[in-house]
């Protein structure tokens, strides 16, 4: 398998012959407001440009959307990516809110969704903890397993609490992704894993190969590239834990 950081959680994954676009954020730098309450007030979003072309990033077989936030299915996407695309989403609502889009080939993620041969396991995920769970809504991650490739992860908008451990159990994955900018508002916390949230998974998958996107491409982030790089050494855990700057690739 390939992966290729595009930029935030915008991921270019080549699993088993097919190649997979995940979470098409694909507006020009500096397009929309920046989010409400939070950092960088005065920092529109996304604040960095794209590393290759949208053509080159859109040329796949497939799109996994796992949730309908800006930053993760913007106006730019929904514009640019054909419409008879495969589309898969987390759930019924996702599903309308795409068709109404505009696309015609939309599925919505099951626990045993097959795709050209590769199995799409959808999981689950808490996009924050407590109150601001309200606000932040419904998300999911993605397992993708074949015979022919190493199991991956990608945990999607999400901080660590006892699911993910039970993902890693079920699926014993040897590569897993996880959105580690520790993006916050003001008020109610991490919305996405920050670095001990990182270090649990860690833990809990100590064999396994660690990337960490979705960072500085926002204005409300607050764990940068280089922090983490720093605590991942503290801890002894450098080895296993990737953190690509945006366009880097990485193949297993």
């Amino acid at each position: 398998m390939n992966i290729q950081q595009i930029r935030n959680a915008t991921l270019v994954v080549q699993y088993a012959g097919k190649k997979f676009l995940i979470d098409p954020f694909l507006a020009e730098k500096g397009t929309y407001p920046p989010f409400p309450n939070s950092l960088r007030q005065d920092q529109f979003n996304p604040l960095v440009s794209l590393p290759i072309s949208i053509e080159n990033i859109i040329n796949v077989d497939a799109v996994i959307v796992t949730h309908l936030h800006l930053d993760h299915w913007d106006d730019t996407a929904k514009e640019v990516l054909p419409k008879d695309i495969k589309m898969f989403v987390q759930n019924e609502e996702d599903a309308t809110e795409v068709r109404n889009a505009g696309f015609q080939n939309v599925e919505v993620l099951q626990e045993d969704t097959v795709f050209e041969d590769i199995q799409l396991v959808k999981t689950k995920g808490e996009h924050g903890r407590g109150e601001i769970l309200k606000l932040a809504g419904l998300v999911c991650g993605v397992v993708f397993k074949h015979p022919t490739e190493k199991t991956l992860y990608v945990a999607g908008d999400t901080v660590w609490y006892e699911a993910i451990q039970e993902v890693i159990d079920t699926h014993q994955p040897e590569v897993i992704v996880v959105n580690g900018g520790d993006n916050q508002f003001l008020q109610g916390g991490s919305l996405v894993m920050g670095k001990h949230d990182i270090y649990e998974v860690s833990k809990a998958a100590p064999n396994a190969k660690i990337i960490s996107v979705h960072m500085e491409a926002v204005n409300h982030w607050t764990l940068s590239r280089e922090e983490l790089k720093s605590f991942a050494y503290e801890k002894g855990i450098s080895a296993n834990l990737l953190v690509p700057d945006d366009g880097e690739s990485y193949t297993f």
